[in-house]
C-alpha cells in the first residue's frame, strides 16, 4: 500500500515527495511550504520570511504560518494517524495537554506521553466497515428481491386495472339496460297493486263505517234511558262525561251543546244524533256498562261491532208512532263482535295477475340490485388500485415490500406499532385502547436523500395540544423491523425503522483509505 501510494505521488509530482513538510501540514499542502521562499499566507493577505513558520508567533491572519504551533486560535494541525484516518484539528489545541491525534503527533513538546493507537483503530474501523459492507451486500440482495416483486407487483395491478376499467364500461351499460327494464315492469306492477289495495282500502272503510253507524246507534238507545226513541237534556245530563267545565255536573247548556240543540229545543232524534251529535263525542263517549266497571275518569273506547248486526231502524204502527227499539242484548254484542281479534284484518292476497305482474317486477329489481352490485365493487377495487398506484414506493418499488404489513416494538410502558404506507398506534402494554400517532403522509428526508425517512401525520390530537405525527428514521437493516422508539417533542414521536429497500450496493473493495501518508 505505501509502495503503490508512494510511486503514485512521485510520477504526479516529484517535487511534492522531496519537498519537508513543516509540523502540521498535511501532505497535500506541502507545495505551499517550501524552504527557499518567503511563505504566502494562504488566504494571500501578506508574505512572510519562511523562518516565520512554527515559530510560535501568529504572523497570518488566517493562522497558516503556525500550522504545528498553538500560536494561532484559527489555525489547523494536521494528524498524519498512519494506519487510521488523517483529520484536522484546530492548532490551540496543540500541545494543551490533551491528545487529539490516536499518533500523539499535536503534543510533541513532550508535556504528556500519547500512545499511538491509530493502528488499533484502524484495524477496528476496518473491522466494522467490513460488517458494514456485508451487512449491505446482504441486504442489497433482499433489496434486489424488493425491487423486482415491486415491479412485477406495479405490473399486476396495472393490468387490473385496465381490465377492471374495461369491466366497469360493460357494467355501466348492463346496469342502464336492467334499470330501464325494471322501470318498465315496475309500472304495472304498481298499477295492480294499486288497484287491489284500493278496493280493500275502500271494503276497509265501508266496514268501519257501517261499524261506527252501529256504534252510534248503539249510543243512541243507550243514552234513551226512557226508551220514547230521542235523547233529552235530562239524559244527556245523567252522563258525568259531558261536564265540560269540570265543576260536577251537566247543566243545560253543557247539554245542549253536545246535542247541538238550541234554547227552543230539548231532544234529538236518532238522526240528528248520528249526524250531529255522534262525530262530536265518538272518541269519549262511554256506555253505562263501561262507567260502571272502569270509572268515570278513564277513556273507554266502545265495543265494535261488524255489520251484519246493525239494529233496524224504528218502524212507524199505524198510529203512525214508532215502536220503540230495545238496544242489543250482552249476548248480542258478544255476537257482534265475535270476528275481532283486536288486530286489523290482514288485506287478501293478490289475484293470480297481479302476482305475476308482481314476480316479474322482482326479477328486474334482483337483476338491478346485482348489477349495481357488481359495478359497485368493481368502482371499489379500481379505488383501491388506484390508491395503491398513486403511491411512491421508492425509485424501483423497493418500499413495496411494506405495504400492508405491519412491525410493532414494546417498551416498558407501550407496544408501537407501524404499517406501512397506513398508519403507526400505540397501545398501553397494561391493556387500554389504542391510539393512532399518524397517518400515512410523505416522504421526509433530506433533499439529498428523499427516502431516509417516512412522515406519519394527523394522528389523535393531544389533550390541550397538536395532533400527534411520527417520523421513521430508516436505516439499512437484513429484516423490516422498528427498532427504537421516542418522543423527541410533545405529541411528535421519532421511530428507527431497519429495512432492506434502504442497503445499497456495496462498492468495490479496492484500495483502502487508512494509508500511511508520506
Amino acid at each position: 500500500m505505501l509502495v503503490f501510494v508512494f510511486t503514485a505521488l512521485s510520477l504526479l509530482s516529484p517535487c511534492l515527495a522531496t519537498i519537508p513538510r513543516p509540523r502540521g501540514v498535511a501532505i497535500s499542502m506541502a507545495s505551499f511550504y517550501k524552504p527557499d521562499v518567503p511563505f504566502q499566507c494562504l488566504d494571500g493577505s501578506k508574505q512572510v520570511p519562511f523562518e516565520y513558520v512554527n515559530d510560535d508567533y501568529c504572523d497570518c491572519p488566517d493562522g497558516s504560518d503556525e500550522p504545528g504551533t498553538s500560536a494561532c486560535t484559527n489555525g489547523k494541525f494536521h494528524c498524519t494517524n498512519a494506519g487510521y484516518r488523517p483529520i484536522n484539528i484546530l492548532s490551540s489545541r496543540v500541545n494543551d495537554g490533551i491528545c487529539d491525534c490516536c499518533d500523539g503527533s499535536d503534543e510533541w513538546e513532550g508535556n504528556i506521553e500519547c500512545v499511538n493507537n491509530c493502528k488499533e483503530l484502524g484495524r477496528k474501523m476496518r473491522e466494522d466497515r467490513e460488517k458494514q459492507m456485508q451487512l449491505q451486500d446482504s441486504g442489497y440482495k433482499v433489496k434486489l428481491q424488493y425491487m423486482e416483486e415491486g415491479k412485477k407487483r406495479r405490473a399486476e395491478k396495472r393490468a387490473e386495472m385496465e381490465t377492471l376499467e374495461q369491466s366497469k364500461v360493460e357494467l355501466e351499460a348492463l346496469k342502464n339496460e336492467v334499470e330501464a327494464r325494471k322501470i318498465e315492469v315496475e309500472g304495472p306492477e304498481k298499477e295492480a297493486k294499486e288497484k287491489h289495495e284500493q278496493a280493500w282500502k275502500e271494503v276497509q272503510e265501508a266496514k268501519k263505517a257501517e261499524l261506527d253507524k252501529i256504534k252510534a246507534e248503539t249510543a243512541f238507545y243507550e243514552m234513551d234511558e226512557n226508551k220514547d226513541n230521542r235523547v233529552d237534556l235530562v239524559e244527556i245530563k245523567a252522563h258525568a262525561q259531558f261536564d265540560v267545565d269540570n265543576n260536577g255536573e251537566v247543566c243545560d247548556s253543557e247539554a245542549r251543546e253536545h246535542l247541538e240543540i238550541g234554547e227552543e229545543a230539548d231532544h234529538v232524534d236518532l238522526e240528528h244524533f248520528m249526524e250531529k251529535v255522534w262525530p262530536n263525542i265518538r272518541d269519549f263517549y262511554k256506555s253505562p256498562a263501561e262507567q260502571e266497571d272502569k270509572g268515570d275518569n278513564q277513556e273507554i273506547e266502545p265495543k265494535e261491532k261488524p255489520e251484519d248486526n246493525m239494529l233496524e231502524p224504528p218502524k212507524a204502527t199505524s198510529s203512525g208512532v214508532p215502536d220503540l227499539v230495545v238496544p242489543p242484548t250482552g249476548e248480542e254484542e258478544n255476537r257482534v263482535g265475535e270476528n275481532k281479534t283486536g288486530e286489523e284484518e290482514a288485506m287478501p292476497e293478490y289475484d293470480d295477475e297481479t302476482k305475476q305482474l308482481i314476480a316479474v317486477a322482482d326479477a328486474a329489481r334482483k337483476q338491478f340490485t346485482d348489477a349495481d352490485n357488481a359495478l359497485r365493487d368493481a368502482e371499489n377495487a379500481i379505488r383501491d388500485l388506484q390508491n395503491y398506484l398513486n403511491l411512491d414506493y421508492g425509485p424501483n418499488e423497493e418500499f413495496s415490500a411494506l405495504k400492508g404489513n405491519c412491525y410493532e416494538y414494546t417498551d416498558r410502558e407501550y407496544t408501537y406499532k407501524l404499517c406501512g404506507f397506513e398508519k403507526a398506534t400505540q397501545r398501553p402494554k397494561a391493556g387500554g385502547s389504542e391510539t393512532t400517532l399518524g397517518n400515512w403522509g410523505k416522504w421526509e428526508g433530506t433533499p439529498e436523500d428523499k427516502y431516509a425517512a417516512q412522515k406519519y401525520e394527523n394522528g389523535q390530537s393531544c389533550w390541550n395540544g397538536p395532533n400527534r405525527s411520527v417520523k421513521v428514521n430508516m436505516k439499512c437493516g437484513l429484516e423490516n423491523k422498528v427498532t427504537g422508539t421516542s418522543e423527541p417533542s410533545r405529541c411528535e414521536y421519532a421511530f428507527d425503522f431497519e429495512t432492506p429497500a434502504r442497503c445499497t450496493e456495496p462498492p468495490a473493495r479496492a484500495s483502502d483509505d487508512t494509508h500511511d501518508e508520506l
